[in-house]
């Protein structure tokens, strides 16, 4: 199918985005890499008069340390992010995570920031931004603005972002110590959307006590989902005490809004998504213990 008809925009630096945006209202949509936007326009699943093409604007695009964290552009590509030695240092899961978005051909289009506005909860950089706790620069006329991940996702392929906003960059925090990082999923073949899926960062202290963990959820609600209550029960307690089938029950056990479809009922996703916060815990413990 061919998408519906609409008026193509290239502005020449981010403030003029914004200002497009703002003048063409809930009519505009922003492109960046399109991975995700070109398919569902083409499907007839989204219908916009007006596309905003971000993709080409340099100040938009890099990987740098900022603040402490580790700031990277929107429009870098997730090839980009899956081969910079900076990212594999300081926000390890953040590169783990990467091999598992699509093929390497979507990797060398997609941009980190697309996939982060399109807010998929079945995509794994929302899950990561949550787990490690990132924050999102939007920029608009008013001005930059930073919203927490937690605060970012409000519903599915739906964020905070204003529709006069541009999601700029992205920072992660760089977690230090004793950490263990880890991804686990099931799909029916690599590169598909995930059945179910965790990614899983946890810091030890010197007693061997969990510091902090951060246990984000991939394709187990209508949008990117953060377990809080188990994070809350592991947090200040010895790894060797952890129950890590329990922990796994406790991740899935208040979720309202698994999906359910041919591929899967409900029951059985939150299964395996027990199954995998088990297995990501388990291998994100033993490489923090190493460490």
């Amino acid at each position: 199918m061919k998408p519906a008809a609409f008026e193509y925009h290239r502005p020449a630096s981010a403030a003029e985005s914004v200002v497009l945006l703002a003048e063409l209202g809930d009519e505009a949509k922003v492109l960046s890499g399109g991975q995700s936007l070109i398919p569902m326009l083409s499907l007839r699943l989204a219908v916009f008069e007006h596309l905003v093409d971000i993709g080409r604007l340099d100040e938009l695009e890099g990987i740098e340390h900022r603040d402490g964290g580790l700031w990277i552009g929107a429009t870098t590509t997730e090839a980009a992010v899956e081969h910079s030695h900076e990212v594999a240092s300081s926000v390890p899961l953040l590169a783990r995570a990467t091999p598992f978005v699509g093929h390497f051909q979507i990797r060398n289009q997609g941009t980190l920031g697309g996939s982060v506005a399109h807010a998929d909860p079945a995509a794994e950089y929302p899950a990561v931004a949550l787990a490690l706790g990132a924050t999102i620069d939007a920029l608009s006329p008013r001005g930059v603005r930073t919203i927490a991940a937690e605060e970012f996702f409000t519903g599915l392929w739906d964020t905070a972002l204003a529709s006069d906003e541009l999601l700029t960059g992205v920072t992660f925090p760089v977690w230090s110590g004793r950490c263990g990082f880890a991804i686990q999923e099931v799909a029916r073949r690599h590169g598909d959307f995930a059945i179910a899926g965790a990614v899983v960062a946890v810091e030890l202290d010197a007693d061997d006590r969990v510091r902090r963990c951060g246990i984000g959820l991939i394709g187990l609600g209508s949008t990117p989902l953060r377990a809080a209550a188990a994070e809350a029960a592991a947090t200040g307690t010895s790894a060797a005490d952890i129950d890590v089938a329990e922990l796994g029950r406790v991740a899935v056990a208040d979720l309202t809004a698994v999906p359910s479809d041919l591929h899967g009922s409900s029951a059985y996703r939150a299964r395996v998504g027990a199954t995998m916060v088990e297995r990501a815990w388990t291998q994100a413990i033993e490489e923090a213990l190493g460490g």
